[in-house]
């Protein structure tokens, strides 16, 4: 039988993306070459050189550019319209029941690799099914729902 644990050496993990410090710990943030080894995730030491540790050494990362660029194209979008009209849509209408078309369904996984989104239990179930399972469940989760959407999909899904 062999022990991942070795005295001299403590507990071996093969493959493991971040450093052991001195005390045995794994510090991911340590390793960044943007945070030198002195900032917590988030944030990058301060260009105007202030020692570490002292009071504002560290400032945060700024996620986006505010140049007119980046504005620009932050604007301008390849996802799709979330839309209930025409031809391209992925939503239902209230009248027919609201919630997520086939089409809308597969949009979404083809964008989320890995989701389990699926479109709603509509017809007659035997009781007991994987079927009637997702219904229960997703009738107890939406009970609250009191919106025209909520209560036209409620309506579908036949709760």
């Amino acid at each position: 039988m062999e022990h991942k644990f070795n005295p001299s050496t403590g507990y071996k993990q093969k493959g493991h993306p971040h450093p052991v410090t001195s005390c045995g710990r794994r510090r991911s943030f340590m390793t960044s070459p943007l945070n030198k080894g002195r900032c917590w995730p988030g944030f990058k030491p301060n260009p105007d050189g202030r020692p570490a540790g002292a009071r504002g050494s560290c400032v945060p990362i700024k996620m986006l550019d505010d140049s007119p660029f980046e504005k620009k194209k932050r604007r301008k979008s390849n996802e799709p319209r979330r839309t209930t009209k025409g031809k391209g849509r992925n939503f239902r209408t209230v009248k027919e029941g609201a919630g997520m078309t086939a089409k809308g369904v597969a949009t979404y996984r083809r964008k989320n690799p890995g989701s389990k989104l699926k479109t709603a239990v509509t017809g007659k179930v035997k009781p007991g099914s994987k079927a009637a399972k997702r219904r229960k469940s997703f009738c107890a989760r939406s009970r609250s729902w009191t919106s025209e959407r909520g209560k036209a999909a409620r309506r579908r899904w036949r709760c």
